[in-house]
């Protein structure tokens, strides 16, 4: 494994994978991606794994790329929060079929409360606030009416300001890994993996084959 200090410039810096920061290198890609994606750039595949060890994975939105981290909003009360809490650990892919490239991240999870996630869930549209009181998130629903009808109680307690509900927030993926990819003709596809043993080392860059 090599330091990104005595990578070969001409490997590591150059083209689709020039940077010396993961997380602007991560920016700049969903930044293109952006601008040919016909839905949701920023979908990525979430992966937990339940007490038993049985994987789990599902879309859900990132909201934003930090200098230090991944972050993304949910019901803490969810199946995805639930297996965070109880291990800690996540990972995910976000793939981009326009522009053929994915990055994938595994690290520690953190919550994102207070401040930061009250002001992103100001920012969301007042259905998808209300919405979010109204869910019980992965439990069982009797009826598509039965949720209906709790959004239309939620509307009448709490108006056109709802507050962000102590049950949803965020969480801040802080990556241990960070692997950047793009298609190669014949199936030879470039791989760059950055890794490091903890959040405060540094990082550690490689070109994996296809």
């Amino acid at each position: 494994m090599m330091n990104d200090s005595k990578a070969d410039d001409s490997e590591v810096r150059s083209g689709h994978f020039a940077g010396d920061d993961p997380f602007t290198l991560a920016r700049g890609w969903l930044a293109e991606a952006a601008k040919t994606e016909p839905n949701d750039p920023n979908a990525i595949a979430l992966a937990t794994v339940d007490p038993s060890g049985l994987p789990n994975v599902r879309m859900v939105l990132l909201k934003e790329i930090e200098d230090a981290g991944f972050v993304f909003y949910t019901n803490y009360s969810s199946v995805k929060a639930q297996e965070i809490e109880a291990g800690g650990m996540a990972a995910f892919v976000m793939h981009w079929k326009s522009l053929r490239r994915q990055i994938r991240v595994r690290g520690r999870v953190e919550r994102v409360e207070g401040g930061e996630a009250d002001t992103y869930f100001a920012s969301r549209s007042l259905q998808s606030r209300l919405g979010a009181w109204a869910s019980r998130q992965s439990q069982p629903l009797a009826s598509r009416a039965t949720l209906m009808a709790e959004v239309a109680r939620q509307t009448l307690r709490h108006g056109t300001n709802p507050p962000r509900p102590a049950f949803w927030g965020g969480y801040r993926i802080i990556p241990l890994e960070i692997e950047f990819w793009a298609d190669g003709a014949f199936r030879l596809h470039d791989r760059f993996r950055w890794h490091r043993a903890t959040p405060d080392a540094p990082w550690q860059i490689m070109r994996l084959s296809p």
